[in-house]
């Protein structure tokens, strides 16, 4: 089947699954890429608030002009319009991604839609011959997003992921200082979310009962590859349904782990286990709203042993009073970073009978910009062909990373991770949960 000509009244006929295999569809033809003084038209998938952020950010650029926007609820896709503050006239509008991705004047997309939805129109993207700016997580299982890399390589895509980070100068300058040996051998990294996932989905309140969508709302198109439910308000939360998200390992969990990979040089963990539950959650929510994941790491130019990395997400305040963040403990200091700036502690001060002496400067380092140069940094890779700071191949490693924590905690036991075959080490049952069946016709494997 083709799925850029498939009506929506064949979409609205698939209640089973499907066979389709986007990876295996040619697609319409590839476009050619955009030259250095060419203006680059946009697209959007998904206006809600970090779509619209997005999109802005790479129209501020100056290199790009806002083309079309899909979205299957018309209520932030109006707002979106109003953002802009161009003419609606200006800027087509659809409910369905497929026809803003037949546009031959479109060279690139932006996909901001909910989790388990970003593989199938970055596929398909790659496919149409655009370039993709998609949001975190990268993938909503670890096959998908091996498909999306396999997709990006085959099309010769510039596909870039909105782990911001990588773009800002603070940032860079910490990851040079860490592998530069600047708090020594690195032994324990920890990367933590305090409060801001709960507070987010309005966890302490009981979920309405089902009811009807907005109007101007597609949910059955929202839900999309995923299995059908009545509508409920509380389903927009959409990482707190494992079959729409993951909680915030998915969530915030791509940021933070990316910080320690890129800084450690390391792509994969060698086990990992997890725990977690809903212990303050109200109404129907299913994923933790606590939790937390211990990760074996193999040698790294850090340590050549190894070492040990945990994330965690609960309530309450924070070391420092550091709502999140990524925090190396290193045998020559301590490092804290995240968005708002880093602090180097020196090591413990050595202690003898007569005297204590060491290094006691605390080291501080300010924010820098990280969105914006995210954004300028994915045009000039559509122009110069280069990888952008967050290439699919490493941004699909953190997802990962942070997929199989998930898969640990359903299972309930310590997994041991084959990074080459991305598998489960002797694990049937976890490997089932690398991938996931979608409704027809978004079978993306």
């Amino acid at each position: 089947m083709d799925l850029t000509k498939m009506t929506r009244r064949e979409f609205h006929k698939s209640t089973t699954l499907g066979v389709t295999s986007l990876a295996l569809s040619p697609g319409p033809p590839v476009r050619n890429v955009v030259g250095a003084n060419d203006r680059i038209g946009l697209g959007l998938i998904g206006s809600g608030n970090q779509g619209r952020f997005d999109f802005g950010a790479i129209v501020r650029t100056g290199q790009a002009d806002p083309v079309a926007i899909a979205d299957v609820y018309q209520l932030p896709l109006s707002l979106t319009l109003d953002a802009m503050g161009s003419p609606p006239a200006k800027i087509e509008t659809y409910k369905d991604f497929r026809k803003l991705l037949e546009r031959k004047d479109i060279d690139a997309v932006v996909v901001a839609t909910p989790e388990h939805w970003h593989g199938i129109p970055t596929i398909m993207a790659c496919q149409a011959g655009k370039d993709v700016y998609v949001e975190k997580p990268l993938s909503h299982t670890v096959y998908e997003g091996r498909k999306m890399v396999e997709a990006t390589n085959k099309y010769n895509r510039v596909v870039t992921c909105g782990t911001q980070q990588r773009s800002g100068e603070h940032y860079q300058k910490v990851v040079e200082m860490i592998r530069g040996g600047k708090i020594g051998k690195v032994t324990y990294v920890e990367a933590f979310l305090f409060g801001l996932g709960f507070t987010r989905e309005k966890r302490r309140l009981e979920s309405p009962p089902d009811c009807d969508p907005p109007v101007g709302f597609d949910w059955d198109f929202w839900l999309g590859p995923a299995p059908y439910h009545h509508y409920n308000p509380s389903r927009r939360g959409f990482t707190g349904f494992w079959e729409t998200g993951g909680g915030e390992t998915t969530n915030w969990g791509p940021h933070l782990m990316d910080v320690m990979h890129w800084a450690l040089d390391v792509d994969a963990p060698l086990a990992v286990a997890a725990s977690g539950a809903r212990y303050a959650s109200m109404g129907i929510y299913e994923t933790p709203d606590t939790f937390e994941a211990i990760y074996e790491y193999p040698s790294c130019p850090l340590n050549p042993d190894g070492f040990l990395a945990r994330f965690s997400y609960h309530l309450g305040r924070g070391p420092d009073d550091n709502g999140y963040g990524t925090q190396f403990y290193g045998t020559d200091g301590t490092l804290f970073i995240n968005r708002e700036g880093y602090t180097i502690w020196p090591p413990t001060k050595t202690t003898d009978v007569w005297e204590t002496f060491g290094r006691t400067t605390i080291e501080r380092g300010d924010s820098t910009a990280q969105h914006q140069p995210h954004a300028q940094n994915f045009v000039e890779c559509i122009k110069s062909r280069k990888k952008p700071n967050s290439d699919i191949e490493t941004t699909h490693r953190t997802t990962s990373a942070c997929l199989i924590a998930n898969v640990a905690l359903r299972t309930g036991r310590k997994l041991r991770w084959d990074r080459d075959k991305e598998q489960f080490i002797g694990d049937a049952e976890a490997n089932k949960l690398l991938n996931e069946e979608r409704r027809a016709p978004w079978n993306v494997v």
